[in-house]
């Protein structure tokens, strides 16, 4: 191949990112990602898959201002391409990825703002591209890096490898649309620190820890008693002063909805929450005083709590973070009604309605600042509700639900490994649920022997199968045998690349119905 028609072929107008075969030498032929291809100081740069391997292919025609020494990689010794053409074959690692990131602006997170956006938790690593496809041309901002905490310690990565996966992902689709990046569920400074080394733009804190679900019920003089060992200093006011601001007060929010609260509700919520507060303002100033040129935005999750966030409640946190100068970009209150793991809501969908309305208006008010739908994945009715409403501003955070996406594929792909991998979550579920909030009833699902290669597929449709797969992902990613090698990590990995348009094709239409409602 002449460079003359190699500079046509990559240089092509690409409707969609079907591969395409491309020979470099009778060893080397690859297929190439066309969305992926960008032409930089006259050397192309392209993913290519060789077999199930992906890889970053650099091209360059004269040598000159190239950009070859930049990457790591092997220059490949002979090829079928002009004399004077360079061909280098780069692994998609952590130098190479910081190096595309130095080199195209649009594979770096940004600011998202107020626009509704949708976080795409990828636990495997590999399905952000199909997030892609499925939010491409809708409107709805993509969060792509997006992993807590917990989720790294369950899968072992560590938060480079999310940025990376979603520089790759970016890169792959040739998306320049801009995208999140989630550095969720963060309790700790410590936590904040390693998040910011890895180059995350949202921080979602999770003082989870100080909310006193009790003081709901709690006597009120206990609560009286409580309340006076709240760090008033870190909250730059005192007992006092906090209640005269909200008892008995009225707070008009919009011309047909006002807040009266009468002391034992501002008592009760200040117990409920007044630790919260705190904690926010302490990562808050940590972060804004250790990084003071970092650029970031804030989301507060309250979500994985026993007690519902009340409109007062809401309005209190709000208000408070606000007087103490901080900005939010979206909060997560614990909703009326079941937020379960993996599948839809269970509740009153007309009372969730008239009181996500309360909390639209909130927002509207005190920001504005999204409402975050934590445990969003599979949500599909209450979806319906929000969407319908046409107000406020929406963030629906989603992880594990792209994984079941990825054991569907398995299970039409690959039965034998799928239904190993059935077993095995049945025989560790009643470990992991410790942390999730889930209520599958583990005699309903079947054990593999029982189920035909069809009826391993229904398993997708019924609640307690997707949940006893959804929470035991850490386990089947990180068990390894007698010999330290893993028990499936490396067979789903190969799996879902040998068959990765299956597996995109499953991803793309998961996350179309879950964005569809809100365009």
């Amino acid at each position: 191949m002449t460079n003359e028609q190699l500079i046509q072929k990559l240089s092509s107008d690409f409707e969609d990112n079907h591969l395409f075969p491309l020979t470099l030498s009778s060893e080397e032929i690859i297929a190439v990602y066309p969305k992926s291809i960008n032409r930089l100081n006259g050397d192309f740069l392209f993913l290519a898959r060789k077999g199930i391997d992906k890889r970053l292919y650099i091209i360059s025609l004269t040598g000159r201002n190239s950009n070859l020494e930049k990457f790591e990689g092997t220059i490949l010794k002979s090829t079928q391409l002009d004399s004077g053409t360079s061909v280098k074959q780069c692994p998609m690692n952590h130098h190479n990825a910081n190096t595309v990131r130095e080199l195209f602006d649009y594979t770096k997170p940004i600011l998202i703002g107020l626009q509704d956006s949708i976080g795409l938790g990828d636990r495997l690593g590999i399905a952000n591209p199909a997030h892609l496809r499925a939010v491409a041309g809708t409107g709805i901002k993509a969060v792509l890096a997006q992993q807590s905490i917990r989720e790294l310690e369950r899968t072992q990565r560590r938060p480079e490898e999310v940025m990376d996966a979603a520089t790759w992902a970016v890169f792959q689709e040739g998306y320049k649309d801009g995208f999140g990046a989630d550095a969720d569920h963060l309790k700790t400074t410590e936590d904040v620190d390693l998040m910011v080394k890895a180059g995350f733009t949202m921080f979602t804190f999770d003082p989870g820890a100080y909310v006193v679900n009790e003081a709901d019920s709690l006597p009120l003089n206990e609560i009286l008693e409580r309340v006076q060992s709240l760090p008033w200093e870190l909250l730059n006011d005192a007992f006092e002063n906090f209640v005269s601001r909200y008892a008995h007060k009225h707070f008009s929010i919009t011309d047909d909805f006002s807040i009266q609260p009468d002391k034992e509700q501002v008592l009760r919520g200040l117990l409920k929450y007044g630790g919260v507060i705190a904690h926010t303002v302490k990562l808050y100033r940590y972060l804004k005083e250790k990084y003071p040129e970092y650029p970031f935005e804030l989301e507060l999750s309250v979500d994985e709590t026993e007690s519902v966030t009340s409109p007062f409640e809401h309005f209190m946190i709000a208000n408070e973070l606000k007087r103490l100068a901080i900005k939010l970009v979206s909060l997560a209150p614990r909703f009326i009604g079941d937020f379960e793991k993996g599948i839809d809501y269970k509740g009153d969908l007309d009372q969730f309605r008239k009181e996500y309305l309360k909390h639209i208006k909130i927002t509207n008010l005190l920001g504005p600042y999204k409402i975050s739908i934590h445990s969003g994945s599979d949500k599909f009715s209450v979806y319906k509700v929000i969407g319908s409403l046409k107000q406020g501003h929406v963030h629906v955070k989603t992880a594990g639900t792209s994984y079941l996406e990825a054991l569907r594929t398995i299970a039409a792909e690959d039965t034998s490994l799928f239904r190993e991998i059935l077993d095995f979550s049945l025989e560790q579920y009643g470990i992991e649920k410790a942390t999730y909030h889930v209520s599958a009833d583990i005699e309903k699902v079947p054990t593999s022997n029982q189920c035909s290669d069809a009826q391993l597929l229904e398993l997708f449709e019924q609640d307690d199968a997707r949940q006893v797969l959804h929470v035991t992902f850490g386990k089947v990613l990180t068990s390894k045998n007698e010999a330290g090698k893993y028990i499936f990590r490396e067979r789903i990995l190969n799996s879902l690349r040998e068959h990765e348009d299956i597996h995109y094709a499953y991803l793309q239409q998961h996350f179309q119905r879950h964005v569809r409602p809100f365009i």
